[in-house]
């Protein structure tokens, strides 16, 4: 065993492969290539004389061995990057950050938190990229981006999901679409839209609508919440959207709620990130999004 000539960029890159579960996240988190990170953890094996992952498919599945030296090294590690954080401080803070957001959070709320970060640290450069949910859990996962703004639960043991606030649901339609369902018995000869079926609202959508008189015959999908609303306004069907999105629309009454009775819980928004990232421009937009009112 040859633990002197054991590096830090050897751990480190035990570390992310054991949160992001492939040698090519890894590589794209470290900004190095493949085969660096494969011969980086090949180096590691030799001098502990000990298997660290398993291959299975593309994954990178962490052997008894690797699981027990990534537990006891990770607090280690992050003591390392908190020390060398506060040694650099926080006043000046310069890079990219990548920030991935969904549609609702990026009107409601992602505006004003890029705003005082880049107030008061000019030299940060923010890239914004708008998915839904899903498609930013796999960007984080993969090291694409480095926090996302969700929506609905998130459930990951490599991420750490902090709520940040809710957003009001409900039912609208055009005035002349309402005044059909409400014309209607048992049925509404209209159809529905909604946001693509991996998406939190098209759950809560269909779980609504379970047991409701409403049995619309047909489900559009669409990935962009604005479409979704012109569509409505020119008088095609119906559906489930988020309240601070049409305050205006309600206002004018170019949209109107419907199915009052049929209430949907707010839905929750979380700040995503790597489980124990500690980059100074992260933890700082952790700190910040405390202060979020949506």
């Amino acid at each position: 065993m040859s633990i002197n000539r054991i590096s830090l960029y050897h751990l480190e890159t035990l570390v992310w492969i054991g949160r992001l579960g492939t040698f090519a996240a890894a590589a794209k988190q470290l900004n190095t290539t493949q085969p660096t990170i494969s011969a980086r953890i090949s180096e590691l094996e030799t001098r502990l004389g000990a298997t660290l992952f398993q291959r299975n498919g593309r994954l990178m599945t962490l052997t008894p061995a690797g699981r027990l030296l990534l537990r006891e090294y990770l607090p280690i590690w992050e003591q390392l990057q908190g020390a060398l954080l506060r040694a650099a401080g926080f006043d000046h803070l310069s890079g990219v950050m990548r920030i991935g957001a969904g549609e609702i959070a990026a009107v409601i709320c992602l505006p004003q938190l890029v705003a005082t970060m880049k107030n008061r640290w000019p030299e940060l450069t923010f890239e914004i990229d708008i998915q839904l949910t899903a498609q930013l859990i796999q960007g984080l996962l993969a090291g694409k981006i480095d926090v996302a703004f969700a929506a609905g639960p998130v459930a990951h043991p490599a991420l750490l999901a902090t709520p940040i606030g809710t957003v009001e649901l409900c039912w609208v339609a055009s005035p002349s679409v309402a005044e059909r369902m409400g014309e209607v018995e048992g049925k509404a000869p209209v159809s529905l839209w909604s946001l693509p079926s991996h998406s939190p609202i098209h759950h809560m959508m269909k779980t609504a609508l379970q047991g409701a008189f409403i049995h619309p015959p047909s489900i559009g999908l669409c990935s962009n919440v604005r479409m979704i609303i012109d569509i409505l306004k020119v008088g095609e069907g119906f559906a489930l959207l988020p309240k601070p999105m049409i305050t205006r629309e309600l206002e004018e009454r170019s949209l109107v709620e419907v199915l009052a009775h049929n209430r949907v819980e707010p839905l929750m928004f979380h700040l995503v990130v790597r489980a124990g990232d500690n980059d100074p421009a992260v933890q700082q937009m952790l700190l910040l999004s405390r202060d979020i009112r949506f």
